[in-house]
């Protein structure tokens, strides 16, 4: 006996030692400061819901729906069920298991003299209970619950993804209205313009080419205009389908006029990133769980102790008598693996080649993460410049467009100065737009590259919201 517990006692002390936390260091130091933005305190800092730095009334109520009805977050919060019940069924493999029974029969069998009746009536109850020695059952359950909190951050990640995809939506609802506005306004140039050169043609005092090339740039902003509708119907629809609407237009609203772009958000320090972000989260919850699962693995290996019994009573009727009484049964189980062809070994090594995928996915996620902030960081400033650029050019070409016109008007110079300043003016202006645009959409890409901590309140009164669906 005393060698039987001296060698549990070695196993359990190898088993332990066989598998050391995996070390998920990054390869890679990051700086003090994002080089997109040094720490000047210039910034704006980033908290809560960051949608609201656009001070948008129509675009916080969109938000709202958005987090109360988005079918993909219905289907998030159902799958986050089912790992929760996976975690539970992890969880009850380390406590004992009772089970009852109980049956009722009667039966006939011939016999030499006479058949044999008899009436059966057995009540019973079966307890089992395994032994952790090794922490394969702790570590199984500590792996699903790991797989659980990642399961809530994929959440968390979606709330940040769908938001920056309505809002992104929203402002290109709003560009496509410009877009067609200022498209009105150039048909209307244009029609004016055809209309003052119609009129000098009848005189004789311009050639049948500018009458034609005053037409052909009505009905070249006209054909525009078709293009800017359909656009604004997609995007009217995915916003509805979004929100869970059906693909209609007017969830987007009526503006026509985009807004100013907030100022600049505040990176922060890089190495709060990893904090800040529900994705990064996630896969280093999956690290630990896949590291736990290797543990269970190697645990296997060892040998399994457990325990069952059962008590019951009895009554059983028949031709001889009546015999009834209580029955009872104890049974202790050692199972130790000797000879399986390698296959826990094998599945050891799965297990490990796991682990070490996992540990990769969340070293390249991380460092994707830095990325997608730099990126934003630099394409925030870059577009920026760009606004302004565009600004003073389409200064310049609506003067010189004014310019070209009374010069024409009076004859001084013949339409193609006129038809290129027209031209340019309107191209310049419809791409103000869309720069204007893109620097809010680069706004709100850097938001979503820093995360953030609001997600997790909107998940939890989800959650909520579908628990008392339930009741």
């Amino acid at each position: 006996m005393k060698r039987v517990s001296a060698l549990i006692m070695i196993l359990l002390v190898t088993g332990c030692s066989l598998h050391q936390p995996t070390d998920v260091s990054l390869s890679v130091d990051p700086p003090q400061e994002f080089l997109g933005q040094p720490m000047t305190g210039e910034a704006r800092s980033l908290s809560g819901r960051w949608w609201l730095a656009f001070e948008d009334q129509q675009l916080n109520q969109l938000m709202t729906e958005l987090f109360e009805q988005n079918l993909e977050l219905t289907q998030a919060v159902a799958r986050l069920e089912q790992v929760e019940a996976l975690a539970q069924i992890s969880r009850s493999a380390e406590s004992p298991f009772l089970t009852g029974g109980g049956s009722v029969g009667r039966s006939s069998q011939p016999g030499l003299a006479d058949d044999f009746i008899g009436n059966n009536q057995q009540l019973s109850l079966a307890a089992g209970y395994e032994l952790d020695l090794w922490g394969k059952l702790s570590a199984q359950s500590t792996a699903a619950e790991l797989e659980l909190s990642a399961s809530r951050q994929d959440i968390q990640t979606l709330y940040l993804g769908l938001s920056a995809r309505l809002a992104d939506l929203y402002f290109l609802a709003i560009e496509q209205r410009a877009q067609l506005a200022l498209t009105d306004q150039s048909i209307a140039s244009f029609a004016e313009t055809l209309s003052r050169v119609e009129n000098r043609y009848n005189l004789g005092l311009v050639p049948a080419v500018d009458m034609y090339q005053a037409r052909q740039s009505l009905a070249g902003a006209q054909a525009a205009r078709y293009l800017f509708e359909a656009s604004l119907a997609e995007v009217e629809h995915a916003i509805a389908v979004l929100i869970g609407h059906y693909p209609e237009p007017g969830p987007g609203g009526s503006l026509e006029q985009l807004p100013g772009a907030p100022d600049l958000f505040a990176a922060g320090i890089p190495a709060d990133l990893i904090s800040q972000r529900p994705d990064l989260q996630a896969a280093l919850r999956r690290v630990e769980a896949a590291d736990y699962r290797v543990a269970a693995a190697i645990a296997d290996r060892f040998p399994s102790i457990s325990f069952s019994g059962g008590y019951g009573s009895l009554r059983q009727d028949v031709t001889a008598g009546l015999i009834k009484g209580e029955f009872w049964s104890l049974l202790g189980n050692l199972a130790m693996p000797i000879v399986d062809g390698g296959r826990r070994r094998a599945e050891v090594d799965r297990k490990e080649a796991a682990l070490r995928e996992a540990v990769a996915n969340y070293q390249q996620k991380v460092l994707t993460a830095f990325q997608e902030v730099e990126d934003a960081l630099v394409n925030n400033s870059a577009t920026e410049q760009r606004v302004e650029r565009l600004a003073e050019t389409a200064q310049a070409t609506g003067a010189t467009l004014r310019l070209s016109t009374d010069r024409y008007l009076a004859g001084l110079v013949d339409y193609l100065p006129v038809l290129t300043a027209q031209r340019t003016d309107f191209d310049v202006s419809s791409r103000l737009l869309a720069a204007r645009r893109q620097l809010l959409a680069e706004r709100i890409s850097l938001a979503r590259a820093l995360g953030g901590d609001w997600m997790n309140d909107q998940m939890i009164s989800r959650l909520q919201i579908e628990e008392d669906k339930k009741k």
